[in-house]
């Protein structure tokens, strides 16, 4: 989708508007093209609907005046970029797009201080598969003899393994269910997001 720029008479108006869809461009760079093209011609609209009708007023007069009723895009879309790259990263599952929306959404709530921390577990999972390949003897599951509630999931040294009488209940199917763990731990918490996002918007409906 094409968006048709606005075009001045001053020289001037058309530095201060090409200066301000700049900024409007690089505020909304991490969201999708649509979102994009959406939040820019929306901007745009108000601009050209404030040229048109202004009357006798200078054309640089008026659209400072838009653009200072409009705001600063940095400031008025900080919200609705939090509120999009949570929509985006529920939808595709994206690691990348998961982390970005937290980070944006930090403030918003400490249910999202929480789903932060909780996606931080989850490299501790990561940790532990690579660990488990370095050092295979000292990684894994490691379980009391004599009380199977009794356990360990890490490292745990060859001494302290003889002195609490635990062994390695995995073996060679510590990766495989570390991994499995990761990955549905990841899916379940991104649908809780997703939910936890559903029900904020029909509270603010």
């Amino acid at each position: 989708m094409r968006i048709e720029d606005i075009k001045f008479e001053q020289k001037a108006s058309q530095r201060v508007y090409n200066s301000y869809m700049k900024r409007i461009k690089k505020t909304t760079a991490s969201l999708p093209k649509i979102d994009q093209d959406d939040i820019y011609m929306e901007f745009n609209s108000h601009i050209f609907e404030a040229i048109q009708h202004r009357n006798e007023t200078n054309e640089l007069d008026s659209l400072l005046d838009s653009i200072e009723k409009l705001g600063s895009p940095e400031e008025i879309l900080k919200p609705l970029i939090a509120d999009k790259k949570l929509e985006q990263a529920t939808k595709t599952f994206n690691p990348v797009h998961v982390f970005k929306a937290l980070a944006l959404n930090i403030t918003n709530g400490i249910s999202y201080i929480f789903f932060s921390i909780l996606y931080l577990f989850l490299f501790g999972f990561v940790f532990l598969i690579f660990a488990k390949i370095m050092n295979p003897s000292q990684v894994g599951l490691h379980i009391n003899k004599d009380s199977i509630s009794v356990f360990t999931l890490g490292i745990m040294n060859p001494e302290d393994q003889i002195k609490y009488h635990t062994y390695e209940a995995l073996g060679n199917w510590f990766i495989p269910v570390m991994l499995v763990s990761t990955v549905l731990s990841y899916l379940l918490i991104t649908l809780l997001l997703k939910l936890k996002k559903s029900i904020n918007q029909k509270s603010s409906s």
